[in-house]
């Protein structure tokens, strides 16, 4: 049994802290500054990674592989299983042209760009993040949106910024019902502590799209739309995460988005043609003036309501259990770790959920949506295999970074950071969600750094006097930040929109707007710690 350390190096648990990064630091380097191509960088950090475990922490060899390879395997299932069967979904609807169709029929409730990108990214997006998470939304949305005529890199950009309030509550409220698990709190109380966090960025992302759309412009002219999607998005998910359900928050927010950018009248008015010519190229508005048949309109829209519906019924307590009958679980070969306290980790134990994850409910709906669109199976098949293709380096991304985040989980360097960051003491409520934020933007999961760092949150609370309902849930609702820097989100995003190669660039646009919301999600968590803030916890 290979015991883990806190303080391996030089019994320093800062010195350790700081060896402990390096993996971290070597990934985003070489992707930020360097521009190496993501697979390659993902690669080399979970070298490093390696090196670490056994140089620094005395992992041995053959365990740090086998903890690799887990990582490896999660990234394939059930994470990759997820994006690949929902751009299966796309591609076959991009296959019948019932894509166009529904492009125009987004474009049709109104022709200006800052409000499309309300209404894909944001709303649609977060749709998606409800009922598939892991990237498929980011995917789909940047797709969408360059098909709607917006530049390829502002395209990616606007969805991974998009894709952050809902990130909490996605694949079915997945990240909380595993903070809950870890944590040991009751799910009903942290999810309604999420649900007092995550709205305000609602808030506030509305306002950074359309901005990033079309600059202070954008936001002197659609600032309305923006605060009245934003402000139904955070009542909604507010409401559902505390009276309704944490698994249906994202679904009744995303459509209450919507509906009161419908409702608005000023979100109807067509853009000028100034507006249009600076962010959009390549799509005539005459296009929009196509008329559609509406049963293929019907047509069109069935992949996404048939998704919604499979999920939902997936959540009847009777049809989850069933499910669950097909879950898998065994000791990983060649891994025998406990933690600092002696007890083994989780991680020991591998879980399979072949039926119940989110990626074979899509696989369903996709077969669902083969039949819809009358595409022959030969035809869904060919589509399904080109989708692997397209991903390929996507795929090796995603394998190599949650292999690193396995081998600093496994070794120890997680929780050296961890432990790191809860001795700060007073200024632990301000750290607590930086700690998400790190999490997953190793991981490229909320659902990941939540089991990572969820129990260590609650320990230091208890420690510091502060509430542990409140770290716990500031993990989850910092997390969320980390979403778009992640190495998996932005291969996925470059990949979506055939920038393969170009995440460096991506990073450097995103990184501003993932450390700015961060700073803000650490000023409410300092907030509620305190009176200033305190009287919106339950």
């Amino acid at each position: 049994m290979f015991v883990q350390q806190l303080e391996p190096v030089a019994d320093s648990l800062g010195l350790s802290a700081l060896v402990a990064t390096l993996p971290l630091i070597t990934v985003l380097v070489l992707l930020g500054v360097v521009r190496m191509k993501a697979h390659l960088a993902g690669l080399i950090g979970l070298a490093v990674a390696a090196l670490v475990a056994w140089l620094a922490y005395g992992m041995p060899l053959g365990q740090t592989f086998a903890g690799a390879a887990q990582g490896a395997v999660f990234g394939l299932f059930p994470i990759l299983w997820i994006v690949i069967n929902a751009l299966w979904v796309y591609r076959m609807t991009v296959r019948t042209r019932h894509f166009d169709i529904l492009r125009r029929s987004f474009g049709r409730l109104s022709d200006d760009p800052r409000i499309q990108a309300l209404v894909v990214a944001f709303c649609f997006g977060a749709l998606l993040e409800a009922l598939a998470g892991f990237g498929a939304p980011v995917a789909i949305c940047s797709v969408m949106l360059v098909a709607l005529g917006f530049e390829p890199v502002r395209a990616a950009v606007v969805a991974l910024v998009a894709n952050t309030a809902p990130v909490a509550f996605g694949a079915m409220g997945t990240p909380v019902v595993t903070l809950a698990e870890v944590t040991g709190l009751p799910l009903d109380t942290v999810a309604s502590v999420v649900g007092r966090q995550t709205p305000l960025l609602a808030l506030v992302v509305p306002l950074v799209l359309v901005g990033l759309v079309d600059g202070r412009r954008g936001l002197r002219e659609t600032w309305v739309p923006a605060l009245v999607c934003g402000v139904a998005f955070a009542v909604a998910q507010f409401a559902a995460s505390n009276y309704v359900s944490a698994q249906l928050a994202d679904i009744g927010a995303a459509l209450a988005g919507a509906g009161a950018l419908v409702a608005l009248p000023g979100a109807r008015k067509p853009a000028e043609e100034p507006v249009r010519a600076a962010v959009l190229a390549g799509v005539r508005s005459e296009e929009l003036d196509e008329d559609d048949p509406r049963p293929e309109v019907l047509r069109a829209y069935a992949p996404y309501a048939l998704i919604v519906a499979v999920f939902s019924v997936a959540q009847i307590p009777a049809v989850k259990e069933v499910l669950a009958q097909a879950t898998r679980t065994f000791d990983w070969p060649f891994l025998n770790v406990a933690g600092p306290d002696g007890e083994a980790v989780g991680q020991n134990v591998f879980s399979l959920p072949l039926l119940s994850t989110g990626g074979t409910l899509v696989l369903l709906a996709g077969l669902g949506t083969a039949a819809v669109l009358r595409v022959h199976a030969r035809v869904a098949l060919r589509e399904w295999a080109a989708t692997v293709y397209e991903l390929r380096f996507a795929i090796l991304t995603v394998t190599s970074v949650l292999a690193l985040a396995y081998v600093m989980n496994l070794s120890g360097q997680a929780a050296t950071i961890g432990h790191f960051v809860a001795a700060a003491g007073a200024g632990l409520a301000f750290l607590s969600p930086v700690l998400g934020w790190f999490g997953v933007a190793v991981s490229g999961s909320d659902t990941s750094a939540n089991a990572l760092f969820g129990a260590l949150q609650v320990t230091a609370a208890q420690q510091s006097g502060l509430s542990p309902e409140l770290l716990a849930a500031a993990n989850s609702s910092g997390g969320v930040l980390g979403k778009m820097i992640s190495p998996q989100n932005l291969t996925i995003a470059c990949a979506a929109v055939g920038l393969a190669g170009k995440e460096g660039d991506l990073l450097r646009k995103v990184l501003p707007w993932s450390i700015g919301l961060l700073l803000v999600m650490c000023l409410i968590v300092v907030g509620q710690s305190t009176a200033v803030l305190g009287w919106m916890l339950p």
